[in-house]
């Protein structure tokens, strides 16, 4: 099939816009809570999370892409408007859950983007299930961890500080 360079353009700026956005949105999520509290300036909470950025690829490879290109939906019935309904889809919910404060992941977005223009398109048969599981799951799984995993370090930070000032520990 062959696609016009119009639309290709505009995939391509829709793309580069969803990352935009991305940037924005996943990154104040990140950012704010640090630079607000006081633990981090700007530029520092920036360098942080850029860094973190960097080493995730070599941690987690490309896994996430591979689930996301191949493991949610059957390739084959992906096409130009797929993506485009995708992409639409991800950039109105991200705006919407921006503009009401909502915390939330622009990648779970493409995700839902995705999947509702394939059951638009061509229902649910295309629907890879243990994706679409997976993806759900860590919905729920990963806020939990969160959770945990930042109960634990206050717990540990703070029977480490149990016998030192709170001036000192301050400063």
């Amino acid at each position: 099939m062959q696609i016009a360079l119009w639309v290709v353009v505009m995939l391509v700026a829709l793309a580069l816009l969803f990352d935009f956005m991305n940037g924005f949105h996943d990154a104040a999520n990140s950012i704010a809570t640090v630079v607000s509290t006081g633990v981090l300036r700007p530029t520092q909470a920036v360098a942080f999370a850029a860094f973190f950025n960097v080493v995730a690829i070599f941690v987690f490879h490309l896994k996430v892409a591979a689930t996301v290109g191949k493991g949610i939906v059957d390739p084959g019935v992906v096409d130009q408007y797929v993506i485009f309904g995708a992409l639409i889809g991800a950039i109105v919910w991200n705006l919407i859950t921006w503009f009401y404060g909502i915390p939330s992941s622009s990648s779970h977005a493409l995700i839902g983007g995705i999947v509702g223009a394939t059951v638009a398109k061509a229902g649910t048969a295309p629907l890879v299930t243990s994706g679409v599981l997976k993806t759900v799951a860590f919905i729920f799984v990963s806020p939990f961890m969160g959770f945990l995993l930042g109960s634990l370090l206050m717990v540990a930070v703070a029977w480490i500080c149990r016998r030192t000032s709170p001036m000192r520990v301050d400063n």
